[in-house]
């Protein structure tokens, strides 16, 4: 299957995903990555140049979990700057359509897991063990 996203949403997930792993080394600011989720973002960034293709559940899960750590953190990175200035502030605009864009991504990921799954108890019968054998083509 593949996950359409327009240049604001590459652009958003690409400058949070550097953010976060900024974060990681050295430059703190956002929210603190636990391990498996820095390694889930640092496996995202090269795959977003483009529409992502995403071929397992498995894989949909991963991707899933990375863009809702990024939003987790971009969320978090907006509520700071808009104590720490105030709404109309230039960055606190810039974090919230970041968040937007990325908020919008996790949801049609969400919907793709959603119809991967039913696919998937469709075809086997609810076998859980099945899903990692189902690939999704483009």
């Amino acid at each position: 299957m593949i996950l359409h996203c327009n240049f604001e949403e590459l652009r958003a997930l690409t400058a949070a995903s550097e953010m976060i792993v900024g974060d990681a080394h050295g430059h703190p600011g956002g929210v603190a990555a636990q391990p498996e989720a820095l390694v889930m973002v640092e496996q995202l960034l090269p795959r977003l140049t483009g529409d992502v293709s995403i071929e397992t559940l498995d894989d949909q899960r991963r991707v899933q979990k990375a863009v809702s750590f990024i939003c987790h953190d971009l969320h978090h990175r907006l509520d700071e700057q808009i104590i720490a200035t105030n709404p109309a502030n230039e960055d606190a605009v810039s974090l919230y359509f970041d968040y937007g864009h990325s908020r919008t991504v996790l949801y049609r990921l969400d919907q793709m897991g959603a119809e991967m799954e039913a696919i998937i108890d469709l075809i086997h019968g609810g076998s859980a063990a099945a899903a990692g054998s189902v690939t999704f083509p483009d």
